[in-house]
């Protein structure tokens, strides 16, 4: 097992905690990888500024060691949570996975630079479509995957809450650079082969793009994969897309991401963020 790197699970105890453990842990299955679970513990400090109006220096000393002492009690509580929560979620893979090695990381602060710190070892990033912070949102795709995916080299796996064990998968293609990367990372990894594979491109009927599906499609198979080729005809991309997968039981869905400026936001409006909103499979996330 290569202990250099491994597939680093984003954990906060929302519903799609176990799920992400799930998918976390197929993933290092395939690859041989331990898995690294992270809980991020992110403790805002007491509102400390002067609320005391008239009072004398000695109330207002008494009130701030009151927020101090309640600051340290939240941060026992917090550790207290954190470690319950990955210890739970190391014994679920265990007797899941039991061949799956588990390393746990506890950090403080944000997310991203804790992912961050282990770039070195990150073989690819698993997160939930919606954290805690937004179960009970309309908009459900966690704050966090837009954030992490924009700085991450590596690829992100973006999961619902229930798991199933993946037997197929279909690549959204559209001859882009990025599209073309996700089928060379494809074909030089041993994740999904021995799946079923589709490579889907929905219109460019120009032939430099059918060209480019036609090679990408030669690349998987002179690799060992079974993939099949589809170009299809849809008014809208996503739609014809998420048709696709339901008709044929696609389990996993990979897409490039789209948007490299930091100034702009990665997914909104498009065809990446409305397809993560709207599938009900795991999307594997390449940029």
């Amino acid at each position: 097992m290569n202990t250099e790197q491994h597939v680093l699970a984003c954990i906060d105890g929302s519903a799609v905690t176990e799920s992400v453990c799930d998918y976390a842990a197929w993933y290092a299955s395939r690859l041989n990888l331990p898995v690294g679970l992270l809980h991020v513990s992110d403790i805002p400090a007491s509102n400390r500024r002067d609320l005391s109006g008239a009072i004398g220096i000695n109330s207002r000393q008494f009130l701030l060691e009151e927020l101090t002492q309640l600051d340290e009690q939240r941060a026992k509580v917090a550790n207290s949570y954190s470690d319950a929560l990955v210890n739970d979620a190391k014994s679920h893979i265990q007797s899941r996975f039991d061949s799956v090695d588990v390393k746990i990381y506890q950090r403080h602060g944000k997310l991203l630079p804790a992912i961050e710190h282990f770039n070195s070892k990150n073989r690819v990033i698993v997160m939930g479509r919606r954290g805690e912070d937004h179960k009970d949102s309309r908009i459900n795709i966690g704050s966090q995957i837009e954030t992490v995916a924009r700085a991450s080299s590596v690829p992100v796996l973006i999961c619902l809450e229930k798991f199933k064990t993946p037997n197929s998968y279909m690549i959204a293609f559209d001859g882009s650079k990025t599209a073309i990367k996700a089928v060379d990372m494809i074909a030089k990894s041993p994740l999904l082969k021995g799946l079923q594979g589709h490579i889907v491109m929905i219109g460019n009927d120009d032939a430099t793009s059918k060209h480019s599906l036609v090679m990408a499609t030669e690349k998987l198979t002179t690799s060992g994969f079974t993939v099949e080729a589809h170009h299809l005809t849809a008014s809208d991309a996503v739609d014809g897309l998420l048709a696709f997968q339901q008709q044929n039981a696609v389990d996993i869905i990979v897409i490039g991401a789209y948007g490299h400026s930091k100034f702009q936001q990665l997914f909104v409006g498009s065809t990446t963020t409305k397809i993560i909103a709207k599938t009900p499979s795991p999307v594997i996330l390449i940029r």
